[in-house]
């Protein structure tokens, strides 16, 4: 059960990561703060949130194997 938990956290820790990156990446392009080959779920939006599931699921409790 504590893995189901962890890989549970970790895929919510990916979806709300992509999607605020997603929305930050949007406002800086309206903005033309960034620089026009960033785009919505690029590398940089979908690694940084593969970075957050990984660390939401090194943190999620596991199980002590004895």
């Amino acid at each position: 059960m504590p893995e189901f938990v962890a890989s549970l956290l970790a895929a919510a820790a990916f979806c709300l990561t992509l999607l605020a990156l997603n929305a930050l990446t949007r406002l800086l392009i309206q903005a033309h703060g960034a620089p026009p080959d960033l785009g919505e779920s690029g590398f940089l939006q979908i690694g940084g949130a593969l970075v957050a599931a990984r660390v939401a699921y090194r943190r999620a409790p596991h199980r002590q194997l004895d």
